[in-house]
């Protein structure tokens, strides 16, 4: 590396990342940031994998330990400092051995509002559905029902496989008119897509206060009408379509409920599970005829008519 090259790198930010397990997040974030640390953002290390762990609980199901069992830490560090020096300093305050692995890189200087919003293109759905973040107006000719959704605190983009296959599913066999339950609604894009889609009566349930503040921003901006509910408010049964995309052990748990909100003929979309999970989860639903109605990466989506 010639003298200029050490300059300038040197005059970047730059970003250390190592895993920790759950119990020592807390405790080395605190102390990174006392340290000097610009920021410290905690991502589960298995995300996107069979073990990939939920924070929240569901009912019937004690809240899971704060934080994930492997969580890897993504520290800013500052122009000029040296990461390697912050870590060991770290360990040392806190009488801890320094992680032996980690990896260090340049920060380079840009726009990250630009930068960040790039993360997030539009996400097509089948022939029918777009979702599309609002920096992303409707492009000319595109015959899509179009979905405003920013990312935010409650989950649900369009991006995870789980909710593709539910919108898929409701996009091609949603009638209009049909009344619809998304139990676990996150950022309300499951209801919003059934209101779009032309349903009647549609209502969102989430265990999360933010959850459903999320939803009706999202339901505001895109101009539909859906009504929200906190889980302790038990829906009336009699639904078309109940959805669920949530967790496998808390589909289990909540059968029975969810089996309730169906009424006779009508459907429910389960997904949030694995493909290996699905035969247990159907066994959970005995009153359907539950089967797979499609898969992708990993993930699989069931589908029963009630008996």
């Amino acid at each position: 590396m010639t003298d200029a090259e050490h300059a300038q790198s040197s005059a970047a930010l730059q970003e250390l990342s190592f895993l920790l397990p759950a119990e020592q997040v807390e405790t080395w974030s605190d102390a990174l940031i006392d340290a000097g640390a610009l920021s410290v953002q905690a991502e589960d290390a298995d995300a996107d994998s069979p073990d990939e762990q939920a924070l929240y609980g569901e009912p019937g199901i004690p809240a899971v330990q704060a934080g994930w069992r492997r969580t890897r830490l993504s520290i800013l560090c500052p122009v000029g400092s040296d990461p390697r020096a912050m870590l060991q300093q770290v360990a040392r305050t806190l009488g801890q051995d320094a992680p032996e692995h980690y990896t260090i890189a340049d920060i380079a200087d840009r726009d990250w509002v630009s930068a960040s919003q790039a993360q997030f293109e539009p996400v097509p759905i089948g022939e029918r559905l777009l979702i599309a973040p609002s920096w992303h107006p409707p492009q000319a000719g595109d015959k899509r029902i179009h979905i405003i959704l920013d990312p935010g605190m409650a989950f649900g983009t369009g991006s995870h496989p789980t909710t593709r296959l539910c919108l898929q599913w409701l996009a091609e066999n949603l009638r209009a008119g049909q009344s619809v339950v998304d139990y676990g609604c996150g950022s309300g894009i499951l209801a919003i897509a059934a209101a779009k889609l032309g349903a009647g009566n549609v209502l969102g349930v989430d265990i999360d206060p933010q959850a459903i503040l999320s939803a009706r921003e999202n339901a505001r901006i895109n101009q539909v009408d859906i009504g929200l509910a906190l889980t302790s408010q038990t829906p009336a049964p009699g639904a078309d379509v109940v959805v669920a995309n949530i967790l496998s052990n808390p589909l289990k748990v909540l059968a029975p409920l969810l089996s309730n909100l169906v009424h006779p003929g009508g459907h429910l979309v389960l997904a949030g599970l694995l493909e290996p999970q699905a035969k247990d989860v159907a066994a959970a639903y005995p009153a359907f005829e539950m089967h797979v109605h499609a898969a992708l990466d990993g993930w699989a989506c069931l589908v029963g008519v009630k008996r």
